[in-house]
C-alpha cells in the first residue's frame, strides 16, 4: 500500500501538478488522497479534480483564530488516513497545534536557500541582495517561519539581469524536479533524523 498524501495549496498547484505527474509516471509511489485549500478559487482544485483527487475547501472566514481554522483542517486530514501533508503553495503559517498532530509528517518547499530568506518574499529578497546564487529547499515543518529541518536543497544561478519574475521562473522549474524526488525518500523511509540534522539513507 502506497503512502497518502494531503496536499495544502492556495494558488495555481503547479508543485501539485509536477507531484501527481511523478506519481503517474510511477517515479513516486504515492497516493494523493485530498488536495485542500483555504480559496476556493484555488487553480490547484482545478487540476486535482482533472486528476480525479478528492478535494475539500476550508476557507479563512468564518473561524475565530487561526488555531481553530488549523485544527479543522487537522480533522479533515486526519479522517482522509493520510501519511504527509504536502505544502505546495500553501500560503498561511500553520499554527504550533497543528504541527503537533503531525510531527515531522509536513514537508514544505521554498524558493530559496533556506535559512537565507525565509518568508513570501524570497525571489524578491535575492535579487534585492544581489546573491549570485540563490534556489529551493525541501524542508520539514516546523513551529517557524521556513525553519524546519532542511531535506534537500537545489543551487540556480541568479543572473545579472534577473527580475522577481524570471528568477522565481528559473527556480520554480527547479522545484518541479526537487519537490517529487524528496518526497520519493521519505516515502520510502530513507530519511533518517538526528535531531535537525536530516540524512538520506
Amino acid at each position: 500500500m502506497s503512502d497518502r498524501l494531503a496536499v495544502l495549496a492556495s494558488g495555481r498547484g503547479s508543485n501539485l501538478q509536477a507531484i501527481l505527474d511523478a506519481i503517474r509516471a510511477g517515479r513516486l509511489a504515492a497516493r494523493v488522497v485530498l488536495v485542500l485549500s483555504d480559496r476556493s478559487d484555488a487553480y490547484a482544485l482545478e487540476r486535482a479534480r482533472q486528476a480525479g483527487v478528492p478535494t475539500a475547501v476550508v476557507p479563512r472566514k468564518g473561524f475565530d483564530s487561526r488555531e481553530t481554522h488549523d485544527a479543522a483542517i487537522a480533522d479533515r486530514l486526519e479522517q482522509a488516513g493520510v501519511d504527509w501533508v504536502v505544502l505546495a503553495g500553501y500560503m498561511r503559517l500553520l499554527s504550533a497545534g497543528f504541527v503537533a498532530r503531525f510531527r515531522d509528517r509536513i514537508v514544505n518547499i521554498h524558493p530559496a536557500l533556506l535559512p537565507a530568506f525565509p518568508g513570501t518574499h524570497a525571489q524578491a529578497d535575492a535579487v534585492a541582495y544581489g546573491v549570485k546564487v540563490s534556489g529551493c529547499t525541501v524542508h520539514l515543518v516546523d513551529e517557524g517561519l521556513d525553519s524546519g529541518p532542511i531535506l534537500a536543497q537545489r543551487v540556480v544561478p541568479v543572473e545579472p539581469d534577473d527580475t522577481e519574475d524570471s528568477l522565481a521562473e528559473r527556480i520554480l522549474r527547479e522545484e518541479h524536479r526537487l519537490y517529487p524526488e524528496v518526497l520519493g525518500w521519505l516515502v520510502a523511509g530513507r530519511v533518517q533524523r538526528l535531531g535537525r540534522i536530516t540524512r538520506v539513507a
